[in-house]
């Protein structure tokens, strides 16, 4: 089996399954938000695209006005977009696909880097791949490797 270590010289955060899966819940909802506004901002996009490709015709200042707004939120949009990636720079988490969910989590694996990989929708952290190999390159973690380990009982017993 993989001897899987956090830490490093470098800096870097690295995750064990364990970690990566025990921040699914802020990660799930951070990455559940960047892909609904991934969604947002490519309908937004469409739509400038559409508007700016029909010219103002009779519309004139009326087109303007909806052209600049549309503009307007499509920049505040990618605003809140950079908000989420940053967010998970701060965790130390790589987004890969804003429109599919698609994370990485730097890992330490039998002396080198790897990701631990998941995708929005997937119930646990359940994979890793290296790291020139992307999604195509996933292999399971072995089911040990997912969960937190278990407190161990007191060998003195439970009245100590």
């Amino acid at each position: 089996m993989a001897v899987i270590k956090p830490g490093g010289g470098n800096g870097k955060r690295y995750f064990t399954p364990a970690e990566a899966n025990a921040s699914l819940p802020l990660v799930r909802a951070i990455v559940r938000d960047i892909v609904d506004l991934a969604r947002d901002i490519q309908d937004r996009h469409d739509r400038l695209v559409r508007l700016q490709g029909h010219g103002k015709g009779a519309l004139g200042d009326a087109y303007d006005e909806e052209l600049r707004l549309a503009q307007v939120e499509f920049e505040r949009q990618q605003e809140r977009m950079e908000e989420y990636e940053s967010e998970l720079k701060k965790l130390g988490i790589e987004l890969k696909d804003y429109h599919t969910g698609l994370i990485d989590f730097p890992c330490r694996m039998d002396g080198r880097e790897v990701y631990l990989c998941w995708r929005l929708g997937e119930p646990e952290v359940g994979f890793w791949h290296e790291l020139d190999a992307g999604f195509a390159g996933r292999k399971k973690l072995p089911p040990a490797a997912a969960r937190a380990p278990q407190p161990q009982p007191s060998p003195l017993g439970s009245d100590h």
